[in-house]
């Protein structure tokens, strides 16, 4: 049986218990990675409707961001940055942008967490939704970062021809990224 700690009330621990809490953290914070990618396994049966599933879709982003000759950062971010549309569809974007900031560049967290809204740019005429909504980060020095991004690595992502690497060519770079020591600033 796992050891656990007395108190019930954290203000109430002993200076050995969180110790002992820390010890236990740093083991299942290495295990993010292999959590991830679980995650974006998940997409393989996520909504349907488009010609490919959102697991493609990722794979897709991330070869085309490889392809193009992209950082780790960008590569891994395109990689993830769809795999909270299950658990947060309205705010996908700000969830995994969320757990990606502490490993990935601020410009790649950044992207991730906004695309959504620029991603309405190529549908919003079509729907309820604003356009132009992406104007509101105009003043960021990532906003034409996100348009990029979303240009050649998000809207065009969707193509059941397209060649993409296998998960397992990336799973080397999520686990460098994500061994990075987490910079909370």
């Amino acid at each position: 049986m796992q050891k656990v700690v007395n108190f019930t009330r954290m203000e109430d621990g002993t200076k050995e218990e969180f110790e002992y809490l820390d010890k236990l953290e740093e083991g299942f914070n290495e295990g993010l990675p292999d959590r991830l990618l679980k995650l974006l396994d998940g997409l393989k049966e996520s909504f349907s409707g488009y010609r490919i599933t959102r697991y493609e879709h990722c794979l897709q982003s991330a070869t085309r961001a490889y392809r193009n000759g992209e950082d780790e950062d960008m590569i891994v971010a395109a990689l993830f940055h769809d795999i909270g549309d299950e658990l947060a569809p309205y705010t996908h974007g700000e969830m995994v942008g969320a757990i990606l900031k502490p490993f990935v560049s601020e410009k790649a967290a950044w992207i991730v967490k906004h695309h959504g809204a620029f991603q309405q740019y190529y549908m919003a005429h079509l729907t309820e939704e604003e356009k132009h909504a992406r104007d509101h980060f105009k003043d960021s020095p990532y906003y034409e970062d996100c348009i990029y991004f979303c240009e050649n690595y998000d809207q065009n992502c969707f193509d059941p021809n397209y060649e993409c690497l296998p998960v397992e060519f990336f799973e080397p770079m999520v686990h460098r990224v994500f061994k990075r020591t987490p910079s909370f600033v």
